[in-house]
């Protein structure tokens, strides 16, 4: 059965009010399901000979009759930024000295060379995606350069995605032309808060209109899809002030929006020891965010996609939910459910088959393995069978607010009601809640229920049952 006839009315209705003692109740701590098993998961015993066995698979899969395999989507990781700003949970290298940027293309080039050697040249890409940090750190130069050697490693499509994450503090419009004419099309612009005192509390001030005139010069290079990222639930926010910035961004008229949830967790990131708790905002104010951003885009036009995206409904990501095609990997909602994933450069994340695998985290690490010739993954991770059957159905939870019951048993070869027997019983809670509805043929997210769709997934997580270990996360809201 296509999917996209499963598309539950959750994504078609106003999310009502959350009741405060079901809020108390359920937001939690848990994962925002960007893989399963989570990256917590991922173990030292996985190293550069499996990454290399696994890319060895994929070589001799290409060969296979039926016409080979999905192209490949690539991610280059950039960790360097001029100044922090106090959120920030990515790896990065905060540093004003831009030939710190040699070595590292140099070790990119390696990493390159590397996949080549394994992969053959001109395996088919899709997708790519720089971020960071700030790829725009780099000069214009050293980006096209970059560009170049991707472009002699791999064969990218016409009519793929090609974006770039971009600091409009580092940018003007001749960059953005350069960008375009070196064939990216597709940008992702860092907002968070149009607000001036949030952006004081978080040490990155930007105003809306240098973020204008930068979306204006964008479309007139050619952009095809333009994306920005918020934040709610950063310090000195309100529900009032955000609803500002909810106003300023809409008027901008992004193709996507991805509205992500503060995640305070300065015991495992430095740079948010700089804020302040008692200015974060309570639960309830951040709902209320959440709420009224959901209600605000969709009637300014946008499509809600899931957790923390929209988009206009004729940008792929839209078409990609209605036709039943959304898949979430290491950068969020994704199009592309089947292809592969490279992960370039330092901490980066990649997805091979039925593995998992992540670089270095530290620049010393990532270079030492590179000069060695060997690739500089330091850990991941190879699903099991159950991995895989609970990989389904979280995604589909995530991704389409459903799981088709016969759809997994056929994939999978299991009586999904025995295999879940132990799921289904804890799913009760949820259900008194309306958060979830059991189906004659599936089981059904409501309209409340996705504001907490990480904790109806988290039920399905084998790895959470067995060590009860979600404080290691975010709150879900």
């Amino acid at each position: 059965m296509n999917a996209s006839a499963l598309a539950p009315s959750a994504f078609l209705q106003p999310l009502p009010l959350v009741d405060q003692d079901v809020l108390g109740q359920l937001n939690v701590s848990g994962p925002r399901y960007t893989s399963y098993p989570t990256a917590d998961r991922f173990v030292e015993a996985f190293g550069p000979e499996n990454y290399r066995l696994a890319l060895v698979q994929r070589a001799e899969g290409a060969g296979a009759v039926g016409g080979g395999i999905a192209p490949l989507s690539i991610y280059v990781h950039v960790p360097f930024c001029e100044s922090v700003c106090y959120y920030c949970a990515c790896n990065k290298v905060v540093t004003r000295q831009h030939d710190k940027a040699l070595p590292y293309l140099e070790a990119l080039r390696r990493e390159i060379d590397l996949h080549v050697a394994q992969l053959g040249r001109g395996q088919s890409v899709s997708q790519l995606h720089l971020g960071g940090g700030t790829p725009t750190f780099l000069t214009d130069e050293q980006l096209e350069q970059l560009f170049g050697w991707l472009r002699e490693a791999f064969r990218f499509m016409p009519g793929g995605e090609y974006s770039i994450e971009v600091d409009p503090r580092t940018v003007d419009e001749a960059r953005l032309a350069r960008l375009a004419a070196m064939g990216f099309n597709r940008l992702s612009l860092g907002i968070q808060d149009f607000d001036p005192d949030v952006q004081q509390a978080v040490h990155r001030v930007q105003s809306f209109e240098s973020v204008a005139k930068l979306m204006t010069a964008a479309r007139a290079s050619g952009f095809e899809s333009i994306n920005m990222d918020l934040i709610y639930g950063l310090p000195r926010q309100t529900p009032q002030g955000f609803a500002r910035t909810l106003v300023q961004v809409s008027a901008l008229k992004p193709d996507r929006i991805a509205l992500y949830a503060y995640a305070h967790l300065p015991q495992r990131f430095k740079p948010q020891r700089r804020i302040a708790a008692n200015q974060l905002p309570p639960a309830a104010d951040k709902v209320a965010m959440l709420s009224r951003a959901i209600r605000h885009f969709r009637a300014a036009g946008y499509e809600y996609i899931g957790m923390d995206h929209f988009a206009l409904p004729t940008d792929p990501l839209a078409v990609a939910r209605r036709q039943g095609r959304l898949h979430r990997n290491f950068q969020g909602y994704s199009t592309h459910p089947d292809s592969d994933l490279i992960g370039l450069g330092v901490s980066a994340i990649g997805r091979v088959g039925a593995h998992y695998s992540q670089n270095a985290k530290t620049l010393d690490e990532y270079y030492d393995a590179l000069q060695r010739g060997t690739f500089p993954v330091v850990r991941g991770l190879t699903l099991t069978r159950d991995d895989l059957v609970r990989r389904a159905v979280i995604m589909a939870i995530m991704c389409q607010g459903r799981v088709d019951i016969e759809s997994i048993e056929l994939a999978y070869l299991i009586d999904f009601r025995k295999y879940f027997g132990y799921e289904l019983e804890q799913m009760t809670p949820l259900i008194d809640k309306g958060l979830v509805e059991m189906e004659p043929d599936g089981v059904r997210v409501t309209p409340v229920g996705w504001y907490f769709v990480r904790a109806i997934a988290m039920v399905f997580d084998r790895h959470l049952q067995a060590d009860q270990a979600a404080e290691r996360f975010s709150r879900i809201i």
